[in-house]
């Protein structure tokens, strides 16, 4: 359950959010340390985290990208895809040797 904004024109915040759920806290702690592993192999180690302690909503700021990491629940709560009201979404490309 992906969804990429493209911010760019909308804020300079970021040029792109992504936003995904885990099944649970564990899962999403585990998404993050493979996030936080996949961006220092991309030579980008300047991160901000917030939110592993609890694992319910996780913020990873990568400069120009910010993942949202959130469980089902929360992510409904919040429903930050709304508060962005007018964004374009566009298509993640996977790299299935990558996953």
């Amino acid at each position: 359950d992906i969804v990429s904004i493209k911010l760019d024109e909308q804020t300079g915040l970021a040029d792109y959010m992504i936003i995904a759920s885990g099944t649970s806290s564990r899962h999403v702690s585990a998404l993050t340390d493979k996030i936080l592993k996949r961006l220092a192999l991309n030579g980008i180690k300047s991160v901000g985290v917030e939110g592993k302690d609890r694992s319910d909503w996780v913020a990873i700021d990568a400069g120009d990208v910010i993942i949202h990491l959130f469980r089902p629940e929360v992510r409904n709560f919040y429903n930050i895809e709304k508060m962005w009201g007018n964004f374009q979404p566009f298509e993640v490309v996977r790299d299935p040797l990558h996953a």
